[in-house]
């Protein structure tokens, strides 16, 4: 028996979802820069629909990335509040193998491994290979930040011989669209829902963390991500 609200705001897309033992209720769109205006009217929104507190909640998940530096950063913090002000643990949930789920939800009778990527700029993807594992995903490697180009000549694709399909925005590149696969979907967005179906499992775990620990997970470089901050810094003196 558990209740827990799910909130991801990863990509352009924003989203929120409470899952009731398995029942989900979940709202989404498309909210690009603007999730801190939508995200907490959501959740609100949600909550009194189905007549819950944040009281009433076990644990609340997010989608911790990788994806938007800024919308990883919102999402965290505004779940550091809520989980910090209820006294409830916090889940996080991977981007892409939120992403995979809600694919193979979609898409029952596919089997094929998920080659997911997400654009990450400055001609890099975030990327991670998925599989079904029962009634959710598990991952067939560790989640990367690289180049299109070190993708199609990765040893995990070529063992695959094309026998997977490739999904989410950053499969736009060039070098990617050389890939053979079986399919190649674009279209496809994290969504709160199979967050909270994924949390739910993590907590019967008891894979859960304090709210001052729930981090998001940019995947990118520490020595860049540390150059991006110090440039940062030696501007607040230019002001």
């Amino acid at each position: 028996m558990s209740l827990i609200l799910a909130l991801d705001t990863s990509t352009d897309a924003c989203s929120v979802a409470l899952n009731a033992d398995g029942v989900i209720t979940s709202l989404f769109e498309v909210a690009a820069k603007s999730h801190t205006q939508r995200l907490l009217p959501m959740v609100d929104e949600l909550l009194k629909a189905k007549g819950c507190e944040l009281t009433d909640l076990d644990a609340i998940a997010f989608g911790r990335g990788p994806g938007s530096f800024t919308g990883l950063r919102i999402c965290a913090g505004i779940v550091q509040g809520l989980a910090f002000g209820a006294s409830l643990p916090v889940i996080p949930v991977s981007t892409l193998e939120a992403m995979a789920l809600g694919f193979y939800r979609a898409n029952p009778d596919i089997h094929l491994p998920l080659a997911v990527a997400l654009d990450a700029r400055m001609n890099e993807v975030y990327w991670g290979l998925c599989a079904r594992s029962g009634e959710l995903v598990e991952p067939l490697v560790a989640e990367q930040v690289i180049s299109p180009d070190v993708v199609v000549a990765s040893t995990e694709v070529a063992r695959l011989h094309g026998d997977f399909i490739g999904i989410g925005p950053g499969w736009h590149y060039p070098a990617m669209q050389t890939l053979a696969t079986v399919n190649k979907v674009l279209n496809v967005h994290p969504h709160a829902e199979n967050m909270a179906l994924i949390a739910a499992k993590l907590f019967a775990e008891g894979k859960v963390v304090s709210a001052l620990e729930a981090q998001p997970v940019y995947l990118r470089d520490s020595v860049s991500w540390q150059k991006r901050q110090r440039i940062r810094d030696s501007n607040d003196f230019l002001v």
